[in-house]
């Protein structure tokens, strides 16, 4: 049955930057598909108050406390993992800054947390990806990018410049996709799936309330006239993750309402 096939019943996933705005709602998704789901964070308060809360709900989680960019971290937890079906790259670093001020420092920050941090969970995490691969015949790397990893940001949505998507967002997650490229061509023949999801403009509830202009100007970019609900990055991601994209690899899913197709 095609339901079925979007079970994660029995599978092991690592969720990065999980107690996070959308890392949320994709941790939610993943524990309701059944998954056994390790939350990751680099504030374990944060993250051990959301374990409770997914715990008080029934589901199988724990949390791991420790930042991505620090690789020996990354490297040393993922040696201890026997097996993981489920990796989720979510996790970014940044100092917003405009033009005048934006330091080299705070573009390696960025790229360092966004997109070498996803290299050395992969490639720390082989064995155990590759150990899932051989119990179902599939294993999934889903790395999270940005519509702003497509295209250019459109300065006259942003009336505040601290609105505005700093410089070195997009470069990042550009690059961040490109990687999902070569990551898939590697990992294809050991049976390991790498695809991207591309989001679009997912605010944070806050963001409507306090300013409903800028919120309106952001829905008026998309060709369904609104911006993203949370739960909206779910079903993508469950479709990454699960066997029903089992034929899906080196992609990049825009889940942006029509932002980045016009």
């Amino acid at each position: 049955m095609i339901l079925d096939r979007f079970r994660l019943d029995g599978r092991i996933a690592f969720v990065s930057g999980a107690a996070g705005h959308l890392g949320r709602a994709m941790s939610r998704a993943l524990c309701e598909a059944g998954a056994h789901v390790i939350l990751n964070g680099r504030d374990d308060a944060k993250l051990k108050a959301f374990e409770s809360e997914l715990r008080g709900i029934g589901y199988s989680v724990e949390s791991a406390a420790f930042d991505v960019a620090e690789f020996e971290k990354s490297r040393a937890f993922m040696a201890k993992q026997k097996r993981l079906d489920i990796l989720v790259n979510n996790a970014v670093s940044m100092t917003p800054a405009p033009f005048a001020s934006l330091t080299t420092e705070a573009f390696a920050q960025t790229y360092q947390s966004a997109v070498t941090a996803a290299f050395e969970l992969v490639r720390a995490g082989l064995p155990a990806l590759k150990a899932a691969a051989a119990a179902t015949g599939d294993a999934s790397v889903i790395n999270t990018a940005s519509m702003y990893g497509a295209v250019a940001p459109d300065s006259r949505i942003y009336a505040k410049a601290e609105q505005a998507s700093p410089l070195h967002y997009g470069p990042a997650k550009a690059a961040l996709i490109q990687l999902t490229r070569h990551l898939a061509a590697e990992l294809g023949p050991e049976k390991i799936r790498v695809n991207a999801l591309v989001p679009g403009p997912f605010p944070r509830e806050q963001v409507s309330k306090d300013d409903p202009a800028f919120a309106a100007r952001l829905a008026a970019k998309t060709m369904l006239g609104r911006t993203g609900q949370d739960a909206e990055i779910e079903g993508p991601l469950l479709f990454l993750a699960s066997p029903a994209s089992s034929y899906v690899t080196g992609s990049a899913l825009a889940v942006d309402g029509g932002w980045t197709a016009w």
